[in-house]
């Protein structure tokens, strides 16, 4: 499931255009494509390379935010006759278009991942690719990756395969409008089926311990000359769609492990200092966690409508994504140690947004071969020593905590000089240059980070203190001090 961005309103944008730039500096990142990749895009729109099997006849429908164009996945679901379910899932064939070694393969292996900003997104593609002829638009014919999974009626999966086809979409949905039509008992079959097997998928997560942080949507407004942050709940439906995605990420992460090749998104039990930290600022926001409830209950009992709650959701999926990381093998001897993702509590990789991150091109192509018996394309093998490194230098999450700093920046801008209560969730105590005087706080009102410098006493991990704004300026030249409180 692609991230949730950030929205600003177009006051908060003008207010704050100068800090953007910066960020975009900051994060090198590119104003626009060259004219030979831009050209190349255009020729591979006009001539993809199409596959022999049509699924065409299949009535396809995405679920996106609202004015998407880069559409990756469309999905088709039924019941299967003799009991459980099946789920056809098709993710956009951007090999289908890029050729290993051209010019767009050689631009996308710089960008790596598709940027989003609070001002708008850098894409992985040309435009005229992600959100025109490699997109699964509706009503037009595409090349994609087409997975049949199918299901028993308690949500396991029975079998997966997956292989290229000619696929149509015949709807573009949003998931406001999903949601309202299945609460309403008016959705199509197919749509309605997602209720039906995401809450099973859910309950088949949470019995192996998984976890699904059901991020909510951040808005910056200005209002009265002063910053907003407001939060917005993801809908039920957003999760059902990212139990199929994380299914099939799953599926896929198993094909590799049994047939060969594969690259796996892999991530170690959070260690006992990071539980600790994220501890404390459940304390600093009012989030009772008792110690006998374990992480994943804990996220799991979380409403997102609630400010505190869903603060605490954004930090700990920035905790999480920190600590995952890719992992390559060419064969069943080399097979890293580590190869579950600690938070899905299984095998995983991905491979469901190829139009807006690298990695899954090579995923699919694996797939593709895994479920056919045969050996990757050459071009594939030859990227996996080099693909994790490349992946973990991707800039997406650096863009996600530069932006929350920039915005938390804004958010106290007028009120320099107030004090608030906090508490001190980190501390430079234990650094390569240690300083116990000074460290990161979490405020419980607003839910703010910022550094924190003591002139008299050394920090305490956990403490409740009260400090004081001395500055907030989103365009600060260091982007880790643009908020800095001290000790009241």
């Amino acid at each position: 499931m692609p991230r949730r961005p950030m929205r600003m309103s177009e006051a908060a944008k003008a207010a704050l255009a100068t800090a953007l730039q910066k960020l975009r500096t900051d994060l090198q990142a590119p104003s626009g494509f060259p004219d030979t990749v831009l050209a190349a895009a255009e020729a591979a729109a006009r001539a993809p390379r199409l596959p022999d099997k049509d699924a065409t006849d299949l009535p396809l429908f995405t679920i996106d935010p609202p004015g998407s164009k880069d559409l990756d996945q469309a999905m088709y679901l039924e019941r299967r006759p003799g009991g459980g379910f099946r789920v056809y899932y098709a993710i956009a064939d951007v090999a289908a278009f890029v050729t290993a070694g051209d010019a767009l393969d050689a631009e996308a292996r710089k960008r790596i991942v598709t940027l989003y900003l609070p001002d708008g997104k850098v894409p992985l593609h040309p435009p005229v690719l992600s959100e025109g002829a490699a997109s699964l638009l509706p009503n037009q014919k595409v090349p994609a990756l087409l997975w049949q999974h199918d299901l028993d009626a308690h949500g396991e999966v029975i079998t997966s395969s997956v292989s290229r086809a000619l696929v149509r979409s015949t709807a573009k949905l949003d998931y406001a409008a999903v949601q309202q039509a299945i609460d309403a008992g008016t959705a199509a079959e197919s749509v309605a089926l997602l209720r039906d097997i995401g809450t099973l998928r859910e309950a088949v997560e949470a019995e192996r311990g998984g976890i699904s942080l059901s991020l909510p949507d951040q808005e910056v407004t200005v209002e009265d000359g002063s910053f907003r942050l407001s939060y917005r709940a993801a809908l039920p439906v957003d999760g059902w769609n990212e139990q199929i995605s994380l299914m099939t990420g799953m599926a896929a992460a198993r094909m590799m492990l049994d047939g060969g090749p594969g690259i796996l998104r892999t991530q170690e039990q959070a260690p006992t200092h990071e539980v600790t930290r994220l501890r404390h600022i459940a304390q600093g926001l009012g989030i009772d966690w008792p110690h006998h409830v374990s992480y994943a209950e804990l996220i799991r009992s979380l409403d997102p409508h609630q400010h505190q709650h869903a603060a605490f959701l954004h930090e700990a999926a920035g905790a999480l994504l920190l600590k995952s990381v890719y992992k390559s093998f060419h064969d069943h001897d080399h097979v890293p140690a580590q190869t579950v993702h600690a938070a899905i509590a299984a095998p995983y990789t991905h491979c469901t947004a190829p139009l807006r991150r690298l990695v899954d091109r090579y995923a699919g192509e694996l797939c593709v071969a895994a479920s056919a018996d045969r050996e990757p394309p050459e071009w594939v093998l030859a990227a996996l020593a080099d693909l994790p490194g490349r992946m973990e230098r991707a800039k997406g999450n650096a863009a996600d905590r530069q932006a929350v700093d920039l915005v938390e920046a804004a958010l106290l801008m007028d009120r320099v000089g107030s004090t608030f209560d906090a508490v001190v969730i980190d501390t430079d105590a234990e650094r390569a240059h240690p300083n116990p005087r000074e460290g990161q706080v979490q405020l419980a009102e607003p839910a703010v980070l910022g550094r924190v410098a003591s002139a008299a006493v050394d920090l305490e991990l956990g403490a409740s203190v009260r400090v004081r704004l001395e500055r907030a300026d989103p365009a600060f030249p260091d982007k880790n001090k643009r908020v800095l409180f001290t000790l009241a």
